[in-house]
């Protein structure tokens, strides 16, 4: 019988290990796994290189990672944002680095990589610093850059619903880069408000189907990121 339902977040990240390559969904607040990167902390992986659209706020969630000093690298599109504090710090300290990459090209170079397309070409950053070292092609009069898929070890995802197949829904904008990061990676652990019964999720509203989830852990009342901020806490 399929279940891929675990019993806690640390059963949940036990797998990652030293130096893996770590997709984790998240568009500022909205579809940040909090639980699973705090279980992550705990459990002490280090060496990591994180890809996400941020680089966390205030002192949890990946910024709490972040702080800890587990991860070596970030590969994200926004490294500074309003309440970014903890990696500004060390990346002007050249303790962390980082792989900057424009939004749409992160999002793409992620589904290619589930899609298995290793590479693609795309306009975005013609004429910039980022295309430095890179290939660039013309076609039909215009400059391409090349840029590859990429793929992880392991993705955290945040998600409103899951049964114990794994077939997952999202909330509204929480959904941002889930999908796409569930097929790119070797192993998707997922985070999920409520789990439903078999049957009880329409076929036809599927967004992530279970075939691309490993472990899903239920976490009925998920913390707000915003919330913990405001509060000044923090979680080392």
């Amino acid at each position: 019988m399929i279940n891929k339902i675990v019993n806690s977040v640390h059963e949940a990240v036990s797998d990652i290990f030293d130096g893996a390559i770590v997709l984790i969904s998240g568009f500022g607040e909205a579809g940040s796994p909090i639980e699973l990167i705090h279980a992550l902390i705990d459990h002490g992986a280090k060496n990591l290189t994180v890809v996400s659209n941020n680089t966390g706020n205030g002192h949890v969630g990946l910024a709490a990672l972040i702080e800890n000093r587990q991860v070596k690298k970030m590969i994200c599109s926004f490294p500074r944002t309003a309440d970014s504090v903890v990696f500004p710090e060390l990346y002007r300290k050249g303790e962390i680095e980082l792989e900057l990459v424009p939004q749409g090209t992160l999002a793409e170079r992620i589904r290619c990589g589930g899609a298995g397309i290793p590479a693609f070409y795309t306009p975005t950053s013609v004429g910039t610093p980022l295309e430095k070292g890179k290939e660039v092609r013309e076609f039909n009069g215009k400059k391409y850059v090349l840029e590859y898929g990429l793929k992880a070890d392991f993705a955290l995802i945040k998600c409103e619903t899951a049964d114990r197949y794994g077939n997952l829904l999202y909330n509204k904008t929480a959904r941002n880069f889930g999908p796409i990061m569930c097929m790119s990676a070797n192993s998707t652990i997922v985070q999920a408000k409520h789990i439903v019964e078999l049957g009880e999720i329409n076929p036809e509203s599927v967004v992530t189907p279970g075939i691309f989830v490993k472990k899903v852990v239920h976490i009925l009342h998920p913390v707000s990121e915003n919330k913990l901020i405001s509060e000044n806490f923090s979680y080392l």
